[in-house]
């Protein structure tokens, strides 16, 4: 029952219509008897400032921000942390005692799905994709001690510019390709596969994926960040190569994991997260 001990938790985008987020964390907060509530907010780009403001003045405890605002709204808060400030983009804030503090948790649910089959420490990765999903996952896995990196996009200026953030800020050993016959040579020792672009995604599952099963080799772990359909053609490859396949789903479920752990100090119970997960998408446990 929402009363006067009630604490508010939410999303804000625009739109906002379609977020998952908000099944996974009432689900937990129910297992866990919180009394916690999280609803979407649909706000507009000449809304955020005063969105966030007022956030921070109703008493509401965290927010998850979504598109568009995951950079703009860096201006409207008070500190960063570590990963937030070197992406340059937020995806969670916390209100507390020091304002409004920003946090990504996009490429910690990322390495967390990989984390399940691998650890990213000492290998070779391959992002496809140099987009804001790439930024959040490149340098998370370099944080998490990713011995290479190869960015791999269509657009090699593009690459070529988060390869030059990524190496001013970390140094990293990190390479660029484009999606031509480079890629394939780079795939040849590459132990984690991440697509960050939105080839296959609901409705056009049935585009050709960059990567096909006769570029993969047994060893590689072929992580897919779009989780609609479930089963991506890219996944689906991976299957063919016998490579290791993993759902964009892993990814969502566990940025918002994270979310959890900030605002309350507690690991919510990742069961949970996925069942609501699978129950609003109308699927089966994975």
């Amino acid at each position: 029952m929402i009363n006067g001990k009630t604490n508010v938790f939410g999303i804000i985008g625009d739109p906002v219509e379609h977020t998952l987020s908000p099944g996974m964390h009432n689900a937990a907060f129910k297992e866990l008897d919180m009394n916690n509530i999280y609803v979407p907010f649909h706000v507009n780009a000449e809304e955020l400032e005063d969105a966030i403001a007022g956030a921070y003045a109703l008493g509401i405890k965290g927010l998850n921000i979504t598109i568009p605002h995951k950079t703009e709204v860096i201006k409207y808060l008070d500190y960063l942390d570590i990963a937030a400030g070197l992406i340059g983009a937020v995806n969670t804030i916390e209100f507390g005692k020091n304002g409004a503090v920003g946090h990504n948790t996009d490429g910690i649910g990322a390495v967390r799905a990989i984390n399940e089959i691998t650890s990213v420490k000492n290998k070779k990765v391959m992002i496809l994709g140099a987009g804001g999903a790439a930024r959040a996952v490149a340098f998370q896995i370099l944080l998490s001690g990713a011995k290479n990196l190869v960015i791999s996009n269509r657009t090699i200026e593009r690459a070529s510019e988060l390869r030059d953030d990524l190496v001013e800020k970390l140094e990293p050993n990190v390479l660029v390709t484009d999606l031509g016959n480079e890629l394939e040579r780079e795939l040849k020792d590459t132990d984690i596969l991440v697509n960050t672009t939105p080839i296959g995604m609901y409705p056009n599952i049935s585009q050709k994926p960059i990567v096909t099963a006769d570029m993969m080799h047994e060893d590689l772990v072929v992580n897919d960040i779009v989780y609609n359909p479930l089963k991506t053609g890219l996944l689906n490859e991976a299957e063919k190569a016998g490579a290791k396949p993993i759902s964009g789903v892993k990814m969502l479920m566990y940025q918002g994991v994270e979310s959890f752990k900030i605002w309350t100090g507690i690991e919510p119970p990742v069961e949970v997260f996925k069942k609501a997960l699978m129950d609003q998408m109308n699927l089966e446990i994975i």
